[in-house]
């Protein structure tokens, strides 16, 4: 998988970096669609600059992008972690003996598991 990564990233970064030096020519860029001529935001600068610009803010909107869809993740992640260490309160206060074996604490009567059902077999 790493050879093929590098097999395909290589070339794609030397066609990228050979592009770039080739459009080194100045670009008029305007932000003012309604006046073109005596524009007050007119920026020259050369082509590769826009280019990189734009590369770099499409990867900042992926990222924010898949940052914000990750977010059920991470916070199953942060409720699973939070019931972990729970559960470890709960096993070191029973190794402890502030757990008797009834699993049953004056505070801690509303975590209890229920007892199993008395039915008789026949």
């Amino acid at each position: 998988m790493r050879l093929l990564k590098l097999l395909l990233l290589i070339p794609l970064t030397i066609v990228a970096v050979l592009f770039l030096v080739i459009n080194r020519g100045p670009v008029t860029l305007t932000f003012d669609p309604f006046s073109v001529e005596h524009s007050v935001f007119t920026l020259t600068v050369p082509l590769f600059v826009i280019m990189v610009a734009c590369f770099a803010l499409g990867v900042l909107a992926g990222g924010v992008g898949a940052w914000l869809k990750q977010g059920k993740w991470r916070k199953a992640a942060r409720d699973t972690q939070y019931e972990a260490a729970r559960w470890r309160r709960r096993a070191r206060q029973f190794e402890d003996g502030q757990i008797q074996k009834t699993g049953q604490t004056a505070s801690d009567a509303s975590l209890a598991l229920p007892g199993p059902d008395k039915r008789s077999a026949a």
